[in-house]
């Protein structure tokens, strides 16, 4: 790990190390999200949890590099970057829209590849993987993805009134939507690990079913919670979701 939190290179971004801590917690972002974004989050977990933060190509540090518009492919790298700093501890994956059906691709490739998922996955704010919707809102003109974005939240609207910024932050969402909009459903498809699922009330991507559906991606428990709110309900309920989180990966090992 380098100075600067840069935890296997570019792709792995660790902001408050906690080498002595029984799990891990690899964080995906959303749709045009970064890093950053679970700054918060991985101080709240801090030490319990030691959190490591996936950095998409396009974005911050990385925004001199194109997106990846194809999720498998994504995946398939996101994998490949988590397996180099494996260090054996039990892992939770936890990821909001985009990043839980990322999130389950991955544990997906982990599962398949050396018959080890992370211990639990949490998904948030996304309808399962076989109910995935499409969508054209990578088509849409500058216009139209900065209405999605202001209709999702999420974005601070301050942001997308500064040319630059609004531009940076387009080619990043522009990218991620393709790659989860162009995504196929995954029928039949199960994890053997537990999945927790987290949805808000008034979200305009996800339903409450298209939540619970998140069952069938399983072999061992599944757990629902719904929150008061739209799409980024876990910003208010930041403090709820954490301990969500920390309870998923004490229970982790305890038998299902």
């Amino acid at each position: 790990m380098t100075a600067s939190g840069t935890y296997d290179g570019q792709w792995v971004h660790r902001f408050h190390p906690t080498d002595d801590s029984e799990f891990r917690l690899v964080c995906f972002p959303h749709a045009g999200g970064s890093a950053s974004y679970y700054y918060g989050l991985s101080e709240a977990l801090a030490p319990e949890l030691d959190t490591l933060v996936v950095q998409y190509p396009g974005r911050q540090d990385r925004r001199a590099e194109g997106c990846v518009e194809n999720l498998a492919e994504l995946a398939d790298l996101v994998h490949a970057a988590l397996r180099r700093c494996d260090d054996g501890r039990p892992t939770v994956f936890f990821g909001h829209s985009m990043g839980s059906v990322l999130a389950f691709e991955v544990a997906r490739r982990h599962q398949e590849d050396a018959g080890a998922p992370p211990v639990r996955l949490v998904a948030s704010g996304y309808p399962a993987p076989s109910l995935l919707r499409g969508g054209t809102v990578h088509r849409r003109d500058d216009a139209g993805i900065v209405e999605e974005l202001l209709a999702v939240g999420g974005t601070d609207p301050v942001y997308l009134e500064n040319a630059h910024l609004r531009a940076s932050i387009l080619f990043a969402v522009r990218g991620d939507y393709t790659a989860i909009e162009t995504h196929p459903r995954a029928t039949g498809v199960r994890l053997d690990c537990p999945i927790t699922m987290l949805v808000g009330t008034d979200d305009p991507h996800t339903t409450v079913p298209e939540a619970e559906a998140w069952r069938e991606h399983t072999t061992a428990e599944f757990a629902l919670h719904v929150f008061q709110g739209g799409h980024f309900y876990l910003d208010e309920h930041s403090a709820a979701v954490a301990g969500i989180i920390t309870d998923a990966a004490r229970g982790a090992t305890l038998p299902v």
